[in-house]
């Protein structure tokens, strides 16, 4: 049998696959931030749900900067314990199966593109926008090769005074920070919902400049029904759009939560 995981900082997703192309129920569990306590409960868990069946290969979303050979955790604001751990090679020692490690973002990206809403694309952009913002370009169901994986979050929308990054102006921290409340807690009708739209359209016009995908989907919580309208990040993308004569297709993420999971399909393919 084979294991898929999508590790975020406060929970982690793990679930067995017998057949190709589906997985079994998930386990749900909480992060443990100490990399030791993680590693021993994710090794406890596989064990569980293989249930004495050997384990051939897993596949893992987590939400780190990896080594370029996708062995190590080189960092990780979300779990910040684990940086410099090689958490491949403890799995593989302990479970005595091949592991193959990703990016959760570039996981998550990787499943929208094979089995969800961009599955009919050759080229696909995925845009997280959340508590943080991350992308990753899949191509022909691959994950575009990287040195050290993508940040696109991180990307300069200014060049004067304090430098300020597309995360610290939509993600769902950011916006909290500023309005002192969750972004739900803004609701429908509020004109943010707007600003941050213009906002998306700018940080992904330069995402589309550079990467020149078929499709871009979007996914993430300040997307869901209180939160950014993609059609207005449509709208706003054709009106600045000046150096291709059109915007791809824009859609909304098809997974829900359960992304990273088939991400893992696509990548023990």
């Amino acid at each position: 049998m084979h294991i898929v995981s999508d590790i975020g900082g406060t929970k982690m997703r793990i679930a067995g696959v017998h057949d190709p192309g589906r997985f079994d129920t998930p386990t749900f569990l909480a992060t443990p931030q100490s990399y030791d306590e993680a590693l021993a409960l994710f090794i406890e868990t596989v064990r569980t749900i293989a249930g004495g069946e050997p384990i051939d290969r897993l596949a893992i979303g987590v939400p780190v900067v990896l080594s370029t050979d996708k062995r190590s955790v080189i960092k990780s604001e979300n779990l910040p314990a684990w940086g410099g751990h090689s958490f491949a090679d403890d799995l593989e020692k302990s479970l005595g199966a091949q592991v193959f490690l990703e990016n959760d973002t570039a996981l998550v990206g990787l499943g929208e593109a094979v089995f969800g809403a961009g599955k009919d694309a050759s080229i696909v952009a995925y845009v997280t926008v959340s508590t943080g913002v991350n992308g990753v370009r899949i191509v022909d169901g691959k994950i575009e090769r990287a040195a050290l994986g993508f940040e696109i979050g991180g990307q300069y929308l200014s060049h004067e005074g304090d430098l300020v990054t597309l995360e610290e102006l939509i993600s769902g921290s950011a916006v909290e920070k500023r309005y002192g409340m969750h972004p739900r807690e803004l609701g429908v009708d509020t004109p943010i919902w707007e600003e941050l739209a213009r906002i998306v359209a700018i940080g992904i016009h330069n995402t589309i400049l550079h990467w020149s995908p078929d499709t871009v989907v979007f996914g993430g919580s300040m997307f869901n029904e209180i939160g950014i309208p993609i059609e207005s990040v449509k709208d706003h993308l054709a009106a600045i759009m000046k150096k291709i004569p059109q915007i791809p297709t824009i859609v909304h993420s098809s997974l829900h939560d359960e992304g990273g999971l088939y991400g893992g399909l696509a990548r023990l393919k």
